[in-house]
């Protein structure tokens, strides 16, 4: 008779299979990267565009919040009053797992 240790009688295999893993592991790395505001200021210029890019800084993301200064005042009234609902949308659809309430522009 071998030896097994006391009350281990299992007759199932312990392996793990990859397709069961792996949602977990990825839905803890979107979690990451959720609580990651750098990556949205960082993105900020894929977002607008490389030709307002140079006009335009994210400086912060607090609270769902991106605040982005803005170098002039037509600049400034154009993106509050026109461009800010497909910058959001744009922003949400690249960070779906994170809460994008507003985008903040100032004078700056």
């Amino acid at each position: 008779m071998s030896y097994k240790p006391f009350e281990y009688y299992a007759t199932k295999l312990t392996s793990k299979v990859m397709q069961d893993l792996l949602p977990n592991i990825l839905d803890k790395i979107g979690r990451c990267q959720g609580n990651r505001g750098d990556l949205i200021v960082a993105a900020w210029g894929e977002i607008i565009g490389e030709r307002l890019a140079s006009m335009t800084q994210a400086s912060s993301f607090e609270n769902g919040v991106l605040y982005v200064k803005v170098k002039n005042a037509t600049l400034y009234s154009l993106l509050s009053q026109h461009e800010k609902p497909k910058l959001l949308d744009s922003l949400q659809k690249k960070f779906p797992r994170v809460e994008i309430k507003n985008i903040v522009f100032r004078m700056g």
